[in-house]
């Protein structure tokens, strides 16, 4: 079978498209034929060096994270999908491996896929979906009549979340280059900014909850955007981050949180039935797997919208 791998760390010309053998699984786990993939800033971060501690040193490493495929095989302990079901499921986030023909997976990192839905669309929806439902329940604790601000609002996670903020009934405000503000506008976002033509730093209103999906609002110039008792909620953990939360929010009224993707089975299904209920999933681009170093390039750049995907035969 086809399989990404690199064997060191460096930009997307370190990713080779091999030959592999077919995992054998093992009592708990499921064989699936992977149908599409989708592409995540922690791939890149990843293969490019910057989350050693996190990802570790050894090589070769596999790219890949959230995916829809169908299941091929069982094995003897599963119990709640068959041969032939088609599922949408995600990979430990440090190790990924998605980006394969097969994959070998646990029944608890998988949920049968919404029939409304393409392979594509699942393909880009756990990662997104599942960080979107930890921010707005757990990191940022959004509810009704609060101001939330989402920095970043177009990318794969920022699609999401200004769709669960407003099922919550907060007021949303969603930043976004001029590309995105009709599209903003149709996620039911209540108020746009372009940051190309109005700074995110000059804003006069204050929020419940500053959400920035796009790495480049450090906390202390969120801050000034936030209630004396808001939660700014970044995307990107590293240690530093996380040591620099702890001391935070250990003597200041204004928190500051850092997602770490924690998926559930409980999370699984909130999501899929959400997509059921009509939940917009975005699409940028569909690539194919023997374009892999083509699509991380184009999409590293981050002009699209929604969430880029690639496709196996």
């Amino acid at each position: 079978m086809k399989k990404v791998i690199y064997s060191q760390f460096g930009d997307e010309s370190v990713l080779e498209l091999s030959e592999q053998a077919v995992p054998t699984i093992e009592k708990d786990q499921l064989l699936i034929r992977v149908k599409a993939v989708s592409i995540n800033p922690l791939d890149w971060k990843i293969y490019g060096g910057e989350m050693k501690l996190m990802s570790g040193s050894k090589f070769p490493k596999s790219v890949g994270i959230d995916f829809s495929g169908i299941v091929e095989q069982t094995g003897l302990a599963v119990t709640r999908f068959k041969a032939g079901d088609a599922v949408m499921g995600l990979l430990d986030a440090f190790k990924g491996g998605a980006l394969a023909d097969y994959i070998a997976v646990k029944e608890t990192d998988l949920v049968l896929k919404p029939a409304n839905v393409s392979f594509e669309q699942a393909a880009a929806l756990p990662v997104t979906g599942l960080s979107a439902l930890q921010i707005m329940d757990q990191l940022a604790a959004v509810g009704p009549n609060q101001d939330v601000l989402i920095n970043g609002a177009t990318g794969g996670i920022g699609v999401i979340a200004v769709q669960m903020a407003k099922k919550r009934g907060a007021r949303v405000t969603a930043v976004v280059s001029t590309k995105g503000v009709v599209e903003a506008r149709q996620w039911g976002a209540d108020t746009v900014v372009d940051y190309t033509k109005q700074p995110i730093k000059l804003l006069n209103q204050r929020f419940d909850a500053v959400i920035d999906l796009s790495t480049k609002l450090s906390f202390t110039e969120a801050k000034r955007l936030m209630k004396p008792k808001a939660v700014f909620v970044s995307t990107l953990p590293s240690p530093l981050t996380l040591l620099s939360a702890f001391i935070n929010n250990f003597f200041s009224g204004q928190k500051r949180r850092v997602l770490i993707l924690k998926p559930t089975v409980d999370g699984f299904t909130t999501l899929a039935k959400l997509t059921e209920e009509g939940l917009q999933i975005v699409l940028d681009k569909i690539y194919s797997l023997t374009n892999v170093r083509d699509a991380y390039r184009e999409v590293r750049r981050g002009k699209g919208i929604g969430k880029s995907v690639i496709v196996l035969d």
